[in-house]
């Protein structure tokens, strides 16, 4: 079976950014061209856990990739304690002050600059979703759409989250106890890893617990780098005030939030589109990456469609003589992407649910 996380890609030496003292580990895959894309990984993970099918599928896509480390995580810069040192607390309210949700979206731009990115896509999974969207939200010039992946709203905090929340797993690693040093890093990787996996898709044992020790180094055990992540404020606008083209993935079988999370965030955001994958979890599975980067595709394509009838609509764009063409594509305060959708109920308040079933299973 191959490892849908060994990195065989050439990725660029890191290269840090720098958010006033924060420096941010990055780096961009090698010899891929085309639209800049920036993951955003979710919560004490680092840009390792990306899927180098994934990564390669949004390369072939036509995607410029690069990932990071958000603060707190991976090669980037650790930050003061606080006094809330449990996740779980800090979810449900007892907040640390070490940061604001800002600043890590303040950082995703920090990574924009030196990437030499004006605009890009950003794709987030977990809370790295959850990121991504308070990155278009308060910084709007900067982002041209948004791939929120197993993600909570941005609106969702505190005892709220309760709503969408499946605590067995959460519960379940919080009262594992994992050996001291290297190994402790090794299996507690291995057992996020293990806990979030598809059960629709086969589980390499042997094979994730090699890709653990790889990077084992920047693993997820860090609860109170955690703790001050989770704990982030947001004080920035709501997600119904968001203005760039979003799409929403979600496993139906996710082991941390049910899909209800997801059709939440889909249903603040007009346009938006919802595509669910059955027998996926909390996860990104290597069958489904040429799907995943098809729908990603097919959202940036629709965006540069909407930008260009804007253009020609306000007499801004060159070398295009006639934008009636255009004109059944949504603006841009309102972007739809169309495929699949048209026939889906509800599309137009973002109830609509593409199930991908059928393109997964091609995949498989």
């Amino acid at each position: 079976m191959n490892d849908p996380y060994a990195d065989d890609l050439v990725w660029t030496p890191v290269r840090y950014a720098h958010n006033g003292p924060v420096a941010l580990a990055h780096d961009r895959l090698d010899g891929a061209h085309g639209t800049p894309l920036l993951l955003v990984m979710g919560l004490g993970t680092n840009r390792f856990w990306w899927p180098a099918a994934l990564c390669r599928a949004l390369a072939e896509a036509g995607f410029a990739v690069a990932r990071y480390d958000q603060r707190d995580a991976g090669g980037s810069t650790r930050m003061p304690d606080t006094s809330v040192r449990n996740p779980f607390k800090a979810l449900f309210g007892r907040r640390g002050e070490s940061y604001t949700s800002e600043d890590m979206t303040d950082d995703a731009v920090a990574v924009l600059d030196a990437l030499g990115w004006d605009r890009a896509y950003v794709f987030g999974h977990s809370l790295g979703g959850v990121i991504a969207q308070r990155i278009a939200l308060r910084h709007p010039d900067r982002v041209r759409g948004v791939v929120s992946s197993s993600a909570l709203s941005s609106d969702t905090a505190g005892l709220r989250v309760l709503r969408h929340l499946r605590p067995g797993l959460p519960l379940r690693l919080a009262r594992a106890r994992f050996p001291e040093g290297r190994e402790g890093e090794v299996e507690a990787a291995l057992a996020v890893r293990r806990g979030v996996a598809s059960p629709g898709y086969p589980f390499d044992e042997e094979v994730a617990r090699a890709w653990a020790r790889a990077q084992a180094d920047a693993g997820p055990r860090d609860t109170r780098a955690q703790s001050r992540q989770i704990g982030a404020q947001w004080h920035g606008p709501p997600l119904r005030a968001l203005r760039r083209p979003l799409l929403v993935l979600h496993g139906e079988q996710d082991q941390l939030l049910r899909l209800s999370a997801a059709r939440a965030t889909a249903r603040a955001v007009p346009g938006s589109r919802l595509v669910t994958f059955p027998g996926v979890g909390h996860d990104l599975p290597a069958p489904l990456a040429p799907v995943v980067a098809r729908e990603v595709r097919a959202l940036a394509d629709a965006a540069d469609t909407a930008d260009t009838a804007e253009a020609a609509e306000a007499g801004q764009a060159t070398g295009v003589g006639d934008a009636s063409g255009a004109a059944g594509v949504a603006g841009a305060a309102d972007p739809v992407d169309t495929a699949g959708a048209a026939d889906t109920a509800g599309a137009a308040d973002a109830e609509g649910v593409v199930d991908a079933e059928g393109a997964a299973a091609a995949g498989r």
